[in-house]
């Protein structure tokens, strides 16, 4: 008779792999980050800083902590990653740039697939906008 074992997946790995395609719009266009086209599946933030440069470094670490986070592209005050959900695998870009002509941190988190993201851009940006909250 045969018997089933139960093996837990690791953390960082989902039952699919959704991930769909890496949208057009990111980067920096005319000095700013692309407007979201729908809140549906995306969150837009601009945070207001003293010094933008400073700010986005202080982010990098919390960008890191967040789960399934994997760096894309960094360099001069703009970051790419993807956030991959656990269970299915779902692919969400996010996007930080910094703009100290305008000073503030712009912040872009957007679902590649889905026309509902059910709050978790909003929650991720909510939770990077804690980082810049003075200790």
């Amino acid at each position: 008779m045969a018997s089933l074992v139960w093996l837990p997946l690791p953390a960082s790995a989902s039952l699919l792999h959704l991930a769909g395609p890496v949208p057009e719009e990111l980067g920096v266009d005319q000095g700013h980050l692309a407007p979201c086209a729908t809140p549906a599946h995306c969150a837009r933030e601009d945070w207001a800083v003293a010094d933008p440069a400073a700010a986005f470094e202080r982010l990098l670490p919390a960008v890191l902590a967040l789960e399934g986070v994997e760096l894309v592209e960094t360099g001069e005050g703009y970051l790419h990653a993807t956030a991959t959900s656990r269970l299915f695998g779902f692919v969400d870009d996010l996007e930080l740039h910094a703009a100290p002509q305008a000073g503030v941190i712009e912040a872009r988190s957007v679902s590649r697939l889905g026309d509902s993201d059910l709050g978790v851009n909003a929650k991720r940006l909510a939770r990077l906008r804690q980082a810049l909250q003075p200790s």
